[in-house]
């Protein structure tokens, strides 16, 4: 039997099949089993062929990948849903949903122009989004201890968050525990485009008994309102007139992400020195192990998801590794173990 990713492509545009088809093909990790022109024969073939993967357009005639997917989650559970979605406001929407209906992820259709950079900025998006989507399936899990507790009480000023790949899902599992007494500033990172990062808040606000935004430029920092990165954008905080105050700019990319963890957690680090508490979560990549340990070094405390509740074990597993942890909890423990430690039980 093949150790190929098997992977089915959804689209109704047989440019759109043949240009991700193709891509895929190029890959020798990578087999494409079946392609569908829309939702009701993606279903078929996907009872038929058993993908481990699935690229699902949004927008389809007959039956669109919202409801595809739903049937999909049902009838094929084991198969990871990748999202093909337009860079506009109603495809952010729609994406947020499929996401919170338990797709693995989503790749934006190129506004581009030109072919090349169309097939660029899918090889670089979609590729490693499907091979993480079968990292748990296919490769064994590291064995890590458990990390001893080791954070105080009442100490931390601001929580930072940083988190990728499942983070609309597991961001809404934390934000609807947290009270409206939650007593200190949260800033997020979640790796996404822009749109896409203002319709997360809104979402996130509509369940959170605190206020949920995305952030903007010069404003100051509030205590209990927490703060998401804008798409493209990396975010910081500066202390200004004795007030700490949100910038937002466009430097380089860190760990090919902007915004970057990273990036927030080192300003964090600056200004609030052994306040700061991270918390790090699901996602690809390594983004937010140096910012931890930057955080670390200033008396600062880094809480890491597992990698049992970890979408993707990538972050965690990143800052884990490298000593920044005081603790690693699952998902279902996180919020009831940060009320404790800002004492808002």
């Amino acid at each position: 039997m093949s150790d190929k990713i098997r992977v089915l492509v959804v689209d109704d545009s047989a440019i759109m099949r043949k240009l991700i088809t193709d891509i895929l093909k190029k890959d020798p990790q990578i087999e494409v089993v079946g392609q569908a022109e829309n939702g009701k024969k993606a279903i078929e073939l996907a009872k038929a062929l058993k993908p481990d993967v699935i690229t699902l357009d949004i927008e389809m005639p007959e039956m669109d990948g919202l409801t595809a997917l739903r049937f999909l989650k049902r009838e094929v559970p084991s198969a990871r849903v990748i999202m093909f979605s337009s860079l506009t406001q109603e495809g952010a929407r729609a994406t947020l949903e499929a996401l919170s209906l338990g797709a693995f992820d989503f790749v934006p259709k190129p506004s581009t122009k030109s072919f090349l950079e169309s097939v660029k900025k899918i090889e670089e998006e979609l590729l490693p989004k499907i091979k993480g989507a079968t990292e748990k399936v296919k490769a064994p899990l590291l064995t890590l201890p458990k990390v001893a507790t080791r954070i105080k009480s009442g100490l931390y000023r601001v929580l930072g968050i940083g988190v990728s790949t499942g983070g609309p899902q597991t961001l809404t599992e934390i934000f609807k525990e947290l009270p409206g007494n939650f007593p200190v500033p949260i800033l997020v990172v979640q790796h996404m485009p822009p749109l896409f990062t203002k319709q997360l808040a809104e979402r996130l606000n509509k369940i959170s008994a605190i206020q949920v935004k995305e952030a903007e430029e010069g404003e100051p920092v509030k205590e209990g309102v927490a703060y998401i990165a804008p798409g493209d954008y990396h975010m910081v905080v500066k202390k200004e007139c004795n007030q700490k105050v949100i910038h937002l700019h466009q430097g380089p990319p860190k760990n090919n992400c902007r915004p970057s963890v990273d990036v927030l957690f080192e300003s964090l680090a600056e200004i609030y020195n052994g306040t700061c508490l991270a918390l790090v979560l699901t996602g690809m990549g390594r983004d937010g192990a140096e910012g931890a340990q930057a955080i670390k070094k200033k008396g600062g405390a880094v809480i890491a998801q597992d990698a049992n509740t970890s979408i993707v074990f990538g972050m965690p597993r990143a800052v884990i590794e490298s000593g920044a942890a005081d603790e690693v909890l699952p998902l279902s423990e996180i919020p009831r173990r940060l009320k404790e430690i800002f004492r808002c039980l």
